[in-house]
């Protein structure tokens, strides 16, 4: 699944669009690599997301195309968030 998608489709960003933008500005990593928008995700790989002062490092638990709002969080287990100075 691509990753703009899945943030999306987890509600870890609220649109695919502003997934793409954060992608392409280089603030999103898969296994320590930085990710493009379409870069392809897999069960267990390892996410680091900067969200302005935050860094948020999540572990990917499943993907599917679609899934209620009660499930989303199902698809990612949060690992740590920090703060970033």
């Amino acid at each position: 699944m691509r990753l703009d998608k899945f943030l999306k489709v987890s509600r870890l960003i609220k649109r695919r669009t502003l997934a793409k933008e954060v992608a392409d500005q280089g603030r999103i990593t898969i296994n320590g690599v930085t990710a493009k928008a379409s870069s392809t995700l897999s069960k267990g790989d390892e996410l680091v997301i900067r969200f302005g002062q935050k860094l948020v490092t999540i572990q990917v638990n499943e993907l599917k195309e679609t899934v209620r709002k009660e499930e989303a969080e199902t698809l990612y287990r949060v690992i740590k968030e920090e703060k970033v100075k």
